[in-house]
């Protein structure tokens, strides 16, 4: 069996995502004071329903820091291959956050239409509103590049969510404006329930995402890349391979595959060539990678197999 070499994250690259999640934290954490203050001086439910999401903003942001932390560090002996799967936890856990947001936005909006509201401090609240939703936005797409430079899911989950927080604080500044204009405070239910929609679909999305990712889900993406080198490397060397597996963990992908050579061939000069094949794959894929490579002999290779009843 051919090992590929561990991967580990550099610690420029640790120190750039650390800086990102803590930069999100303190973030959230003006935008909940901001948005806090818009409700006190408004009453506005949608204003409300910002500040929610910046609570769960701030909760998720605690998660995803503790689980970016866990993510980096090495293999042990209880985690042989690693930590990197807590990555889809955590973006299922903010994906879940926002479907819970995204409900509890609903039930408030139905009271409030039940019950009715009064509008205040109309001007105040949409500037407070406005200056929120460019702060988040700059963030949201911060994080996001970091996140796919890094391959972070985290980073990028968090990012995602961001970006919904933007949606929402947007349908408060419309609401707030239609009121402002036209005095109908109804707007502002309705338009806090169009939002929470638009954000359920957001969370629902993570959380499939994130039970893709622990079911190990083939990405079409990275499976044709994976196949494609394997194909250009085993042909250069006039060899074949078959039982290709690979499966994503969060921050790297695990792939294996048997190769198959001539009967004869030195067990030196088969581990050069599979040796260089695997360094070749590390060069080539766009992601981390740790490669196994089982080197089977091509004559005779079924029934050896079928003698010891294994996969052929």
């Amino acid at each position: 069996m051919i090992a590929g070499e561990e991967f580990s994250t550099s610690k420029s690259d640790q120190q750039d995502m650390n800086f990102a999640m803590r930069l999100s934290f303190l973030v959230g954490v003006f935008m909940l004071l901001i948005k806090t203050y818009a409700y006190y001086i408004t009453g506005s439910t949608a204003v409300l329903s910002d500040a929610a999401e910046s609570v769960i903003h701030i909760f998720a942001v605690g998660f995803a820091a503790y689980s970016m932390w866990l993510s980096l560090k090495p293999p042990d002996e209880n985690h042989l291959y690693g930590h990197d799967k807590v990555n889809f936890f955590s973006a299922g856990f903010e994906g879940a956050l926002i479907i819970f947001a995204a409900i509890f936005i609903i039930y408030e909006s139905i009271i409030k239409i039940i019950f009715g509201l009064d509008i205040e401090s109309v001007n105040a609240g949409i500037f407070l509103i406005i200056a929120s939703v460019f702060i988040n936005a700059a963030l949201s797409f911060y994080l996001i590049a970091k996140g796919k430079q890094h391959r972070s899911l985290i980073l990028e989950a968090n990012g995602k969510h961001i970006l919904t927080d933007c949606f929402t604080s947007m349908g408060v500044i419309i609401a707030l404006i239609l009121i402002k204009f036209t005095g109908i405070t109804l707007f502002d239910p309705a338009i806090a329930i169009f939002m929470a929609i638009n954000i359920l679909w957001t969370g629902s999305k993570l959380v499939k995402k994130s039970i893709s990712g622990l079911m190990d889900q083939v990405e079409p993406d990275l499976h044709k890349q994976i196949l494609e080198n394997v194909h250009r490397e085993t042909k250069q060397k006039e060899l074949e391979f078959h039982h290709l597996r690979h499966r994503f963990s969060g921050n790297k992908v695990f792939i294996e595959f048997h190769l198959l050579f001539p009967k004869n061939i030195m067990l030196q000069e088969a581990h050069d060539v599979s040796s260089e094949i695997e360094a070749n794959m590390k060069k080539l894929l766009k992601v981390p990678s740790e490669i196994f490579i089982h080197i089977e002999p091509q004559e005779n290779h079924d029934q050896i197999h079928k003698k010891y009843g294994l996969l052929i």
